[in-house]
């Protein structure tokens, strides 16, 4: 028998859990991994240095990426644009903690939350 690789990316989380349930996942595993098994790929433009690094460390804390410009970490650029990558499932984590942070971020992660969950 020879194997087949088949792209499923990108799917609706509705598509990822009828994928899954064709291979017989358990109902609960399901519930587990839908949103670990759809990826969001997208951009931020003008953020706020300062609001960025943060945005950088609540990704990274949950697993998921956030590129920055070189002048983020040491403040030398006033503002830069942001792509992140992540799963829904880490999105959703940062999602809650980018609302409690200061320099725009409340609106971003509302942004993030509308769009992208």
């Amino acid at each position: 028998m020879e194997n087949h690789i088949i792209t499923l990316s990108p799917l609706s989380s509705n598509d990822i859990e009828k994928e899954l349930q064709s291979i017989q996942a358990s109902a609960r595993g399901i519930e587990i991994m839908k949103e670990k098994l759809i990826f969001r790929c997208f951009r931020i433009t003008d953020v706020d240095t300062r609001a960025a690094n943060i945005l950088k460390q609540t990704m990274l804390s949950q697993g998921a990426e956030a590129a920055v410009s070189a002048g983020t970490v040491n403040l030398s650029a006033s503002h830069t644009d942001v792509i992140i990558g992540a799963t829904l499932h880490q999105l959703r984590n940062a999602v809650a903690r980018l609302k409690e942070q200061p320099w725009g971020l409340k609106d971003i992660a509302h942004q993030i939350e509308k769009e992208y969950l």
